[in-house]
């Protein structure tokens, strides 16, 4: 059987930090109400001139290295995000000419948080498939560009980002299981109010900035995560009690606490980045991997599970074998 094993990760923060403290200065919050229920310390914001193509070539930079590749050996590029450069071309297609990758399928992808959960499940379809051997995988975000900064209940929340992965064939897991949904009853829970068909003109004004009604999206968001964690290891048939790793989309530290209990999993066992980034959207998953490893905690053999959740809602979770 064919697997799609990760060969290596990158990760890459803007320079420019706003803390808690900074917050306090823009909007009626404080440091304790913001880390007591979000988890969140920093967030990481992009220059006005920084796009999220620029932060994924960095991110990809960084796993091409660590993977040991030459940009001439990807023959696929994904990119998950719902913070475009353009609204086209596609941000994998710009990634592909900055980095100087051959001509090949530039996929992108966007289902809000869950974008790299879609796209690295993707990724895998077509390595089993045997459509491709080499294909770089991102989730980037320039969501603070999204914010209304007077919004206390969510531009605390958010920060910018990049995570990158190269994944290969493998005759050994490798990624074994993956789990995809969506429901759009919940859309107006949490959602951007303007797109090319719809208020255009609005963008650039107060009108457009995420909308989000927090309460709500906890409670779906809590059960839901429970659910596709528990899909996938059903699928896989194996039980919740092997898992090494949780490394779960870093929204807020309350949900993540509570998917972690749903899944009897002690916090130890969880990656946890939400306080150094805040919400960095598709990039959190990928980010937080990438630090796991690098830091020396997930190591090669160990059984893993990432999960997200989005506006949409959309929602995902991969199995797999570092």
């Amino acid at each position: 059987m064919m697997y799609t094993r990760i060969a290596g990760t990158g990760r890459y923060l803007p320079e420019k930090i706003l803390t808690n403290f900074d917050l306090e200065k823009m909007v009626d919050t404080s440091d304790e109400w913001i880390r007591t229920r979000t988890g969140v310390e920093r967030r990481h914001q992009v220059r006005d001139d920084q796009t999220t193509s620029d932060m994924c070539v960095e991110a990809a930079k960084i796993a091409i290295e660590d993977a040991g590749i030459d940009v001439s050996d990807i023959d696929m590029v994904f990119v998950g995000t719902t913070s475009p450069d353009l609204v086209f071309p596609n941000a994998a297609t710009l990634v592909q000419q900055r980095l100087g990758i051959p001509a090949c399928p530039c996929i992108g992808m966007e289902a809000a948080c869950t974008s790299f959960i879609y796209a690295l499940t993707t990724a895998d379809k077509f390595i089993k498939a045997d459509e491709t051997k080499c294909a770089l995988v991102i989730g980037a975000e320039c969501i603070t560009k999204l914010v209304d900064w007077n919004d206390r209940n969510t531009c605390v929340l958010f920060g910018d980002g990049a995570g990158a992965v190269i994944v290969k064939p493998s005759d050994e897991p490798g990624i074994i299981a993956t789990h995809l949904g969506a429901d759009g009853q919940y859309k107006d829970l949490l959602y951007y109010p303007v797109g090319v068909s719809k208020d255009l003109h609005k963008a650039g004004t107060d009108e457009a900035a995420i909308t989000m009604r927090g309460n709500e999206v906890f409670k779906v968001a809590v059960k839901t995560l429970g659910n596709v964690a528990a899909e996938v290891l059903r699928k896989a048939e194996i039980d919740q009690s092997e898992l090494d790793w949780l490394i779960p989309h870093q929204a807020n530290l309350r949900i993540i606490q509570a998917t972690a209990k749903r899944l009897n999993l002690p916090m130890d066992k969880v990656i946890l980045t939400v306080q150094d980034h805040g919400n960095t959207s598709a990039a959190s998953v990928p980010m937080a991997l990438d630090v796991g490893i690098r830091d020396g905690r997930i190591k090669p053999g160990q059984l893993l599970l990432m999960e997200a959740f989005g506006g949409g809602f959309t929602w995902g979770s991969i199995l797999l074998r570092l």
